[in-house]
């Protein structure tokens, strides 16, 4: 992963369970902030991330105020 300490890309659900939103972030080495975009999926506004990087993330829209949230991937460090 060179620069960076965590790297993610997965799609979200909105309330109806359709996968219509999608995450980007990642964790440069040596920061405690988490980058990236999004798009929500339940009113499809495009964003940005920059937060403090904890687990799980939970990212919400500046929009509408959809949580999304990205729980640890199972068998993953």
């Amino acid at each position: 992963m060179g620069n960076f300490r965590y790297i993610t890309c997965r799609t979200v659900a909105n309330r109806s369970g359709e996968e219509k939103g999608r995450v980007k972030a990642f964790v440069r080495n040596g920061s405690d902030n988490i980058e990236g975009e999004y798009k929500c999926p339940e009113c499809e506004n495009k964003g940005k991330i920059n937060q403090i990087f904890k687990r799980p993330i939970n990212i919400k829209c500046e929009k509408c105020g959809f949580l999304m949230r990205l729980p640890k991937l199972k068998g993953k460090k």
